[in-house]
């Protein structure tokens, strides 16, 4: 028998020999695929887009640091503005080139060579895969200004050129408003890969234009025509409620978990972070309902109390994050229909008057969508609502610090939104940490590898827009 064996191993060895060409064809895992699909290239995309966004690793975004949302009890650095000891700079700027828009490039050729796809389902697939870029391309204006994007991405132009971040902005409404023309709902998307809609295309439509709603409010001070038009082409096909919400569900196994959930869960003894008094003291004074979610009370007692944002704040004599943000499943979000609420309350104080509505009643939907959103009853968000300093009506000053004040604390699970909304509307106002090394920031500064690997188009582009440092303006940041 055992002969046997040994004779048929080996004829089973030579009649494979005979069947490849060189050595190489036996270097091939038949466990892994030999093709990816674009589909699961955009979900790569998504996961290391929505983590990004949501993250509150020192190493990579310290945005819930500057809004003051947080800050830090033992190593201080963030909180005070240092974005160069831990490259948080280089590391934000290339996960979103490298880590999303490279990828979702890539998922372009792919989806266009496969040749199984229906046309319908090649084109939804490919649209979606924009909206997603144009919201990444978004972010790193919104975060750095001129940045590459006419020649970046390219392999044959290793030092691209800057280009300028307004008329960036001009050409992602260009290409956001031709991925929704190419959009058919009744066609299938990327399918049950997708992170975020599992291949729903209505769902991306409504988020593709509820992104264009926020792009043309981010324009507003510098270019009020095209904010307006943008706006009310967008107006009736947004997000109508909650459960359209562009969030990502997160798993409960690594390396798939909310990164939150790594960032300050007990179960990896983490006690980096509590709340600032500058946040708490807001949220305890109006009766918010949402406190008990953003926060715990502090160790060994019912109240809320918040650190001095840069300075040392002892984990137990202060309110850590909420225990919510400690789960692993905790979806991350890019954009919600609370948002969009706030976003129509402006457009219809601006004077838009392609949105109907009132400032007031989209304002009152937007807090309560946020209040829904955490958990809560539309009761609890109505007596909130019900208290004169958070009745439109009633509450303190124009429809800037209205809007702008109740949105930073419903834009709590979005820090790199509310930092850019922080800058937008100039509410509420940040004070820099006594300690800080710089004013409030309202841009990062270009990486360091960018000053020496692309060196001349770095220092033009930083020429241009007034000096690389953390006080130049954004170009739709005029007040």
């Amino acid at each position: 028998m055992k002969k046997t064996l040994i004779l048929c191993s080996t004829a089973l060895l030579l009649s494979a020999t005979s069947c490849v060409d060189s050595l190489t064809d036996y270097n091939v895992d038949p466990k892994s695929a030999t093709v990816v699909p674009g589909s699961t290239l955009v979900a790569g995309a998504e996961r290391r887009l929505v983590r990004e966004i949501t993250s509150t690793n020192v190493n990579q975004n310290p945005f819930r640091l500057y809004v003051q949302y947080w800050t830090e009890t033992t190593y201080l650095d963030e909180s005070n503005y240092d974005y160069e000891t831990r490259t948080i700079n280089r590391n934000f700027w290339a996960e979103m080139y490298v880590g999303v828009l490279s990828n979702l490039k890539e998922a372009n050729r792919v989806i266009d060579a496969d040749i199984s796809l229906q046309p319908a389902v090649k084109a939804n697939q490919k649209a979606c895969s924009e909206i997603l870029a144009v919201y990444t391309w978004t972010v790193l204006v919104n975060t750095f200004g001129n940045v590459p994007y006419s020649e970046a991405l390219d392999p044959t132009k290793p030092t691209p050129k800057y280009d300028d971040a307004a008329g960036i902005y001009a050409d992602l409404f260009t290409r956001l408003d031709a991925a929704l023309a190419a959009l058919t709902p009744s066609a299938a998307g990327l399918g049950s890969g997708d992170l975020i809609y599992a291949g729903d295309v209505a769902k991306w439509a409504k988020f593709g234009n509820s992104l264009k709603l926020r792009m043309a409010l981010t324009v507003a001070d510098v270019d009020a025509a095209t904010a307006k038009t943008k706006a009310e082409q967008a107006f009736g096909k947004t997000f109508a409620s909650n459960t359209d919400n562009a969030v990502l569900a997160f798993t409960s196994s690594q390396p798939n978990t909310n990164p939150l959930y790594e960032d300050i869960s007990p179960v990896f003894n983490r006690q980096d972070f509590v709340g600032t008094s500058f946040f708490i003291n807001q949220l305890v004074t109006l009766n918010d309902p949402r406190l008990p979610y953003y926060f715990k009370p502090k160790v060994g007692t019912t109240i809320y109390v918040g650190g001095t944002a840069g300075a040392t704040s002892a984990y137990n004599n202060n309110s850590a994050p909420g225990a919510a943000l400690e789960s692993p499943t905790l979806p991350g979000v890019l954009q919600t229909y609370s948002e969009v609420e706030f976003l129509l309350a402006e457009a219809v104080a601006r004077g838009f008057t392609g949105v109907t509505g009132t400032a007031e009643s989209h304002y009152n939907a937007a807090i309560t969508s946020s209040i829904q959103s955490f958990g809560f009853t539309a009761a609890s968000a109505a007596t909130y609502l019900a208290q004169p300093a958070v009745a439109y009506t009633t509450a303190a000053g124009d429809y800037r610090q209205k809007i702008g004040t109740q949105k930073y604390y419903a834009l709590y699970n979005n820090p790199v939104e509310a930092y850019k909304e922080v800058r937008r509307l100039d509410w509420p106002k940040i004070t820099a940490p006594t300690s800080a090394i710089s004013a409030f920031p309202v841009r990062l500064p270009y990486p360091t590898t960018e000053k020496n690997l692309n060196a001349a188009n770095n220092s033009a582009a930083a020429s241009t827009i007034g000096g690389d440092v953390v006080t130049t303006k954004i170009f739709w940041d005029k007040f």
